[in-house]
C-alpha cells in the first residue's frame, strides 16, 4: 500500500533522532519537544514533507509535537485509527460518478472526529487541540485512501454502512425522517448491547454511544448529499 509521507513519518516522530545542523544541536537536545520540532524543520528543509492545512513552519512543528503526544496515548490513537480506516473504506473522496471530491470526505472526518471528542471517546492529550486530532485523522485517511483495494476486502467501514442502512430506511422521496432514524439507531444500539455484540467501556454510557451514532448518521447523510450517493 502506498503510504502518505507524513502519515509514515508520524509513526516515528515520538522516537525521532534530531539531525539538525550543529549550530542548533543544543536547542534540539534540550527536550523531547525541541527534538521533534527540529526533526520536522529538517524534514521540511530536505523536502521530505511540506506544511499543510495553511500552516506556517512553527505551526507545523507544533503539530509534529501534537502528533507525538497523540501517538503516546494508545487509546485516542487507536480510536482515530479505527475511524480513519472506516472512513477511507466507506466514505472515499469521490462522487458517485467517480470524480474527485476531497471536501466531502474531509467534512465527514471533521464531523465524526468532533462527535468522537464530544462523546468522550477520544480524550484530547495535554497540549493537543481538537484541531490537531482532526488534522491527524485527515492525514491517516489520506494515507489509507491509497490501499489497492485492501479496504474493500477487510471492510472496516461496515459499521458506517450499518448506520447508513437506517438512514436509507428512514428516507422517503429524498427526505429523511430524522426522529425515526434516531429512534431506530437508539434501539439498534440497545439491542447490540443486550445481545453482547457491543461492549461499552467502563467510563462511557449507552446514551453517549447513542448520541455519537446519531451524529455519525448525520455526517453520513451530508457526505451522501455532497457526493450524490444513495447509499455508502
Amino acid at each position: 500500500m502506498r503510504v502518505h509521507k507524513f502519515a509514515l513519518l508520524s509513526m516515528f516522530l515520538g522516537a525521532a533522532v534530531c539531525a539538525a545542523p550543529a549550530a542548533f544541536a543544543q536547542n534540539c537536545a534540550s527536550s523531547k519537544d525541541a527534538a521533534i520540532q527540529c526533526f520536522v524543520a529538517n524534514a521540511v528543509t530536505t523536502k521530505m514533507i511540506e506544511p499543510r492545512y495553511g500552516m506556517t513552519l512553527p505551526q507545523f512543528q507544533a503539530y509534529g509535537v501534537a502528533v507525538s503526544e497523540i501517538l503516546q496515548t494508545n487509546h485516542t490513537y487507536l480510536v482515530l485509527i479505527g475511524i480513519s480506516s472506516a472512513i477511507a473504506d466507506a466514505m472515499p473522496p469521490r462522487n458517485r460518478d467517480g470524480s474527485l471530491n476531497h471536501s466531502a470526505q474531509n467534512l465527514a472526518v471533521s464531523q465524526i472526529v468532533d462527535a468522537v471528542i464530544a462523546g468522550g471517546f477520544a480524550p484530547t492529550p495535554s497540549n493537543v487541540t481538537a484541531q490537531d486530532l482532526e488534522w491527524f485523522t485527515l492525514d491517516l485517511v489520506s494515507a489509507m485512501n491509497h490501499n489497492d483495494g485492501m479496504m474493500q476486502m477487510m471492510t472496516p467501514g461496515v459499521g458506517l454502512r450499518i448506520i447508513d442502512s437506517y438512514v436509507v430506511t428512514g428516507t422517503s422521496n429524498g427526505s429523511v425522517n430524522w426522529p425515526q432514524v434516531n429512534a431506530s439507531l437508539t434501539n439498534a444500539v440497545q439491542g447490540f448491547i443486550i445481545a453482547g455484540l457491543m461492549k461499552i467501556p467502563a467510563n462511557q454510557t449507552a446514551a453517549q454511544v447513542e448520541t455519537f451514532v446519531n451524529s455519525v448518521a448525520l455526517a453520513i447523510y451530508t457526505y451522501k448529499v455532497s457526493t450524490n450517493r444513495s447509499t455508502l
